[in-house]
């Protein structure tokens, strides 16, 4: 690894415990970066702060327990570390709904999906994005899924979602231009996290076949032939959060194997 090119910045990343959270933490962590992990189970949080690395002199790391989808604690939950120097990079990511067709899908579970996601992720921007502009620094990254250029089938409310979300970001990044602040989007393909394990025993389940038979036919969508670890989305994260990505401003960037068949 070179020299560590986030050294005094600050990442404030949400869903951060587990999965694709946990890997972006360790990658900006392994930079230089100050991180502030967000996540509902503090135990796991404890953990996580435990394990990060610390490649720099003065790096400290904590972990926040709240619940992105109670959008009206957040302000309360982050008033210290927002008072101790603010953020330069927020990473909004959070689990994502359950899966379904949309039919079957209640009012309900559309404005919990959008609490826990778009809602959630206007308010962490409006705390966060004061003391970018105020520093000429920032960096703003939605992890989302590459249901945004072409819907998944049996996720109904998690392609609504993240749609709005992928139009809210490219927005955003308009309205940021100019004053240091990039917005961009990941889409993660299928990745070998505990949420595909749980998405391939649902549809297995309902298609009654093995969840191994379901994997090979998932994994022969891709045409890398396997699924992604957490490591490789974070990698991209990573670098999309870096002082070189400063000329990279709202984009929609699939790491997916080659998956997504249009451009």
């Amino acid at each position: 690894m070179g020299t560590p090119v986030l050294i005094n910045k600050t990442a404030l990343l949400g869903g951060a415990s587990q999965g694709i959270g946990r890997a972006i933490a360790f990658e900006l962590a392994g930079q230089g970066a100050n991180i502030i992990a967000l996540a509902r189970t503090p135990a796991s949080l404890t953990r996580l702060v435990e394990e990060l690395p610390c490649v720099g002199g003065s790096q400290q790391h904590q972990g926040i327990a709240v619940d992105l989808g109670k959008v009206e604690t957040l302000e309360a939950a982050l008033s210290g570390v927002l008072s101790q120097g603010g953020i330069d990079m927020l990473v909004i990511n959070s689990g994502g709904p359950p899966g379904g067709a949309l039919l079957a899908a209640s009012a309900a579970a559309y404005g919990e999906a959008f609490a826990h996601h778009l809602f959630a992720a206007i308010k962490l921007v409006a705390l966060c994005v004061p003391g970018m502009q105020e520093r000429g620094w920032g960096r703003i990254l939605g992890v989302i899924s590459t249901s945004v250029k072409s819907p998944l089938p049996g996720l109904g409310v998690s392609n609504t979602v993240r749609g709005a979300m992928a139009n809210w970001l490219k927005t955003l990044s308009y309205e940021l231009a100019g004053g240091g602040i990039t917005v961009n989007a990941l889409l993660p393909g299928f990745t070998a996290t505990a949420r595909l394990h749980q998405l391939m025993e649902i549809e297995a389940e309902r298609r009654q076949v093995s969840t191994e038979q379901l994997r090979q036919e998932w994994q022969a969508t891709v045409p890398c032939g396997r699924f992604g670890r957490p490591e490789e989305i974070a990698a991209a994260a990573g670098f999309l959060l870096s002082p070189q990505a400063a000329y990279i401003n709202g984009v929609c960037l699939a790491v997916d194997g080659g998956r997504t068949r249009v451009l």
